[in-house]
């Protein structure tokens, strides 16, 4: 699966492109020869750092993995998604210079209506449906990569959640400011300056609350899995460390095809 996803990225990207950006022939045709170089660079590049942190992942989920470790985890990821969306960002900054203001109006309304169907999973409801929204998701994502949860590993993802700060309507503003911060560089012609380090850089500018939420929910998210990883019977590890050395070898076979 992850094979097939990766080698048919190009066509969802040009698909979401298109959607987005209202892309006309000769765009088209322009974007996909910048999708085909940031991909060979992502090939090259990233996929041997995503191969090394997975081993390494393994390795230290087999050793028995301490909150230490988790951060770890949680830091590399942090800093390869900056690596790519400052690739990403680099790439495409000039082609973007040259929308049309009919094209940025455009992806305006496509953001209105992503701020809809957002609203609705993370804004709206009373607290108590937002926490049971937010609990099947953390539960399955867990149970995708453990297998199924003990009663007593699932009331710690419950106590977790049910003390963890609701952030979505934090989260909502944060959102609209970036695409309002987008839209205006779009406007103004200063993708090719800006866009690199302004995608690679998604936290900077957020108001104080929004940061201390965000902080205090992954402080208690890390907390409450290494407390479940601390519970992991034998069959759970191997089944996350199994997938880990699976997703490894992925990696590296996709970064040998060229």
């Amino acid at each position: 699966m992850l094979e097939f996803a990766y080698n048919n990225a190009d066509t969802w990207v040009r698909w979401q492109a298109g959607s987005y950006l209202d892309l006309r022939d000769a765009q088209e045709e322009e974007f996909d020869k910048r999708l085909s170089a940031f991909l060979a660079w992502h090939r090259a590049q990233a996929l041997p750092q995503y191969a090394r942190f997975a081993d390494e992942a393994g390795a230290r989920l087999a050793r028995g993995a301490t909150q230490a470790d988790l951060v770890w985890g949680y830091d590399a990821i942090r800093q390869q998604s900056r690596e790519g969306l400052r690739r990403a960002g680099m790439e495409l900054g000039d082609f973007l210079d040259r929308l049309t203001p009919a094209q940025v109006e455009h992806l305006e309304r496509r953001f209105a209506e992503d701020n809809r169907k957002f609203a609705r999973e993370w804004v709206e409801g009373s607290p108590a449906e937002l926490r049971s929204r937010r609990l099947k998701r953390i539960l399955g994502a867990m149970e995708d990569w453990l297998g199924e949860l003990s009663d007593a590993q699932r009331e710690r993802v419950r106590q977790f959640n049910d003390g963890a700060p609701l952030n979505g309507e934090l989260r909502d503003r944060e959102r609209r400011r970036r695409q309002a911060e987008l839209l205006a560089m779009l406007r103004s012609r200063q993708s090719t300056r800006a866009l690199g380090d302004w995608a690679a850089q998604w936290d900077r500018g957020r108001e104080p609350a929004l940061l201390a939420g965000v902080r205090e929910y992954e402080s208690g998210f890390l907390a409450m899995l290494a407390d479940v990883e601390r519970s992991l019977s034998p069959r759970q590890r191997e089944a996350a460390i199994a997938r880990l050395r699976r997703h490894a070898r992925e990696f590296d076979m996709l970064a040998a095809v060229r």
